[in-house]
């Protein structure tokens, strides 16, 4: 699988110093008899940090899936570690696969198997699902990526993870929609706080290529978690839950910071495709998972 060629280049800006791996996009890592579909798909996560199906599922299960969502919601709240903070007002709940009703059916969509297999491999493995809820009183978050980089995508240039979201309502202006700076995945300085934050002196280079979205009940959107990008305010009196499932190419080692666990009998009904994907405790009974995302909490203030 070619990689291509990476280039590092160092960007002063306002007396902060950032280096950035840049791909030559016409050497993309494709997989073995990448379709046009496939090519896109790869190029648009290797350029600019996020690429998006709309319409891909029904406006009834987004329906569905906020119904869940809020109730995982609701028992998360009810006790300890159930959630964490990323800013006033603003949550993360880590949820298990059967607490969603439509995870079969979101993670054996056509497109959501084509962006995983182009860019992860044949291998991919499901590690996360999760959700967040900004509501009323939310604000802008800092510019952050979601965890550190790793080392293989800082020396080779090569995407080991994805982030797919889901919204459950129609995004709209007064929400504090999603904003991401395209092309900021392979942005690193030792600048950066807990190496996810960039200081404020970056700031400028995040905010001139800055981008919002708008997602509708029904779309599902593929990025890098290391670009880029931030949660804004939220000026409405509506929450604006999202759904999170996050996947690794084999080997990227992001599993270990979540409790993903399916129970026997679910586990039984699952066709082999989903199978095939997740690498996770099969159990008797799931335990309620507690939290493991903190550093977004201490540097974007408390929830509350």
């Amino acid at each position: 699988m070619p990689r291509g060629k990476v280039v590092a280049h160092r960007l002063e800006e306002e007396r902060a110093v950032i280096v950035t791996a840049i791909r030559d996009t016409d050497v993309l890592p494709l997989p073995p008899g990448a379709d046009d579909e496939a090519t896109a798909i790869v190029r648009a996560l290797y350029t600019d940090g996020i690429t998006a199906k709309k319409g891909a599922f029904s406006r009834e299960l987004a329906e569905g899936m906020r119904e869940d969502i809020e109730a995982a919601f609701e028992e998360a709240r009810s006790r300890p570690g159930g959630a964490v903070g990323r800013g006033p007002k603003r949550w993360y709940v880590e949820i298990h696969p059967e607490q969603l009703r439509a995870f079969v059916e979101i993670v054996d969509h056509p497109w959501f198997r084509k962006v995983c297999e182009s860019v992860l491999g044949p291998d991919y493995q499901i590690v996360e699902v999760g959700f967040d809820i900004p509501f009323a009183g939310a604000v802008n978050q800092p510019w952050h990526r979601d965890f550190p980089m790793p080392e293989t995508t800082r020396r080779e240039g090569r995407l080991t993870s994805l982030a797919f979201n889901l919204t459950a309502v129609d995004t709209e202006e007064d929400m504090g929609p999603f904003e991401i700076a395209p092309g900021t995945q392979w942005d690193w300085s030792e600048a950066f706080g807990h190496e996810m934050f960039p200081p404020k002196p970056l700031y400028p280079r995040y905010q001139e290529r800055a981008v919002r979205k708008y997602p509708k009940m029904g779309d599902i959107s593929a990025r890098s978690a290391l670009t880029i990008h931030r949660g804004t305010k939220n000026e409405s009196q509506k929450s604006r839950p999202v759904l999170v499932i996050g996947v690794d190419a084999p080997g990227a080692g992001n599993a270990e910071h979540h409790d993903l666990a399916v129970t026997k009998g679910y586990w039984a009904q699952l066709p082999q495709s989903v199978r095939d994907h997740l690498v996770c405790p099969i159990v008797d009974e799931l335990t309620p998972i507690t939290q493991k995302h903190s550093i977004e909490g201490l540097v974007m203030g408390e929830a509350e």
